[in-house]
């Protein structure tokens, strides 16, 4: 099963829409809240939301359902 990490912050319209599409599949989702974290905040501020599967980057701003389920049936690369 694929692990997803969603780079977020509160009050932000395109992290709560990414949220929402990665929620519509059964996969095990961790927010992290860059906010508090000033290391964070520097590495993906400008970037958020940032998508992570597996520890692979594979989107930021906004992924359609579409994409998502491309990147979920792929074959993994381990």
């Amino acid at each position: 099963k694929h692990q997803l990490t969603l780079y977020s912050r509160p009050d932000c319209s395109l992290c709560d829409d990414m949220e929402t599409t990665i929620k519509k599949f059964s996969v095990d989702l961790r927010i992290v809240d860059i906010s508090n974290n000033a290391t964070l905040e520097t590495q993906y501020g400008q970037e958020i939301p940032v998508l992570f599967v597996d520890g692979r980057k594979i989107a930021k701003y906004r992924i359609s359902e579409q994409e998502l389920q491309e990147v979920l049936t792929a074959p993994r690369q381990d």
